[in-house]
């Protein structure tokens, strides 16, 4: 016989949820997760700081140290352990920062997100920034020059300057932070400078400094097509006569508007035995007459004015006769200075004993004529 069961004579099937039990091993196995978590975010973001100047980008706190963006915020807000100094790019201290970190934070925020920004494969500071890190005068930190790879645009801010270019150059660390190189700085800040004096004195400085030889310099201005520009090539010529500063430079516009014998600009002097004695400003070889511009900046201190009237006594104990004057006078009371010269320099014709000190190794270079 077949029985039939009917839906009335089947029991209902329950399922049966559990509710996981919390026990005290579980609840520390969470919190030592977050605080593993914790310890390895703020590990990177201190290893991320401590290699960039205490500076981050967004990118890398969220990317390599795994921060919230929430948290980012928080941190960044008024009276926060952060500031913000540029989109993206943050400070991780309260303090202000320094010139070496805004040079930085602009590099930064204009490298490629997914690249090394220190690598100097994306990123670049030059022109003035990048001289300014160098020491160089008349080179203002801000804002910031910094070359990026063209056919990329970037937005411009009042702290960054981004400089496409199809042409990447060779790129140094200067303070830990990518430049370009010193003869390329130089050139992109006179691309861009309008005060001729300004460029005057900040290229006369970077070659006086030694970070570029005056060759490799007109040269770096030629291929960027700088010297049609009068205040660029002006500078560049008295470059290569041996000029190195803004007040030699004016002081060789006195005497080229004159009829004075042309000087040699910075020669290096030696004694008969080979010690070197000085370097002048300007010097008449034939006459043994130097003119020293001695600038107030320069005898702040004791130690240096003893200096420069040390180096006055070897020059005069070898028979070379010194104007000096400062920069003002030759602006202000030019005739003066040119009245004492052409005294010594007559002088010197007739006195019976010659100068003892000669000029070793100078080169007047010439300004190649074309561009």
């Amino acid at each position: 016989m077949i029985t039939t069961r009917t839906p009335s004579d089947t029991k209902p099937q329950t399922t049966r949820q559990t509710t996981p039990q919390t026990t005290p091993q579980t609840t520390q196995a969470a919190t030592t997760r977050a605080s593993t978590t914790h310890a390895s975010t703020s590990e990177t973001t201190a290893r991320i700081g401590r290699r960039q100047l205490n500076l981050a980008t967004r990118h890398q706190l969220t990317t390599a140290a795994g921060v919230p963006g929430g948290t980012i915020t928080s941190r960044t807000r008024p009276g926060g352990p952060w500031q913000r100094l540029l989109p993206r790019v943050y400070l991780l201290q309260t303090g202000p920062p320094d010139h070496r970190q805004r040079a930085l934070a602009a590099v930064l925020y204009a490298a490629e997100p997914a690249t090394d920004p220190l690598s100097g494969d994306t990123a670049a500071l030059t022109g003035a920034a990048a001289l300014a890190l160098l020491g160089i005068r008349d080179a203002p930190y801000r804002p910031a020059d910094v070359l990026i790879r063209a056919p990329r645009r970037l937005a411009r801010t009042a702290e960054v300057h981004p400089l496409p270019t199809s042409l990447w150059p060779r790129t140094i660390a200067v303070s830990g932070i990518p430049s370009t190189r010193p003869v390329r700085a130089a050139a992109d800040f006179a691309a861009r400078a309008r005060d001729p004096d300004r460029i005057r004195s900040a290229l006369a400085h970077v070659v006086q400094a030694g970070w570029c030889h005056p060759q490799d310099l007109y040269a770096e201005l030629r291929a960027a097509r700088l010297l049609a520009r009068p205040a660029v090539r002006a500078a560049a010529a008295e470059l290569l006569v041996g000029v190195r500063s803004l007040a030699e430079a004016r002081a060789r516009d006195t005497l080229t508007a004159t009829d004075l014998p042309t000087p040699l600009w910075n020669a290096r002097l030696h004694a008969p035995d080979g010690t070197f004695l000085a370097s002048p400003d300007a010097y008449w070889p034939d006459e043994g007459v130097a003119l020293e511009v001695d600038s107030a900046e320069y005898h702040y201190t004791r130690d240096a004015w003893h200096a420069t009237l040390r180096r006055r006594l070897r020059l005069e104990s070898h028979g070379i006769l010194v104007v000096s004057a400062t920069p003002s006078m030759i602006r202000d009371t030019p005739d003066q200075v040119l009245a004492a010269l052409r005294t010594l320099l007559t002088l010197a014709t007739t006195r019976p004993t010659p100068p003892t000190a000669a000029p070793r190794g100078h080169q007047q270079l010439s300004l190649p004529f074309g561009h």
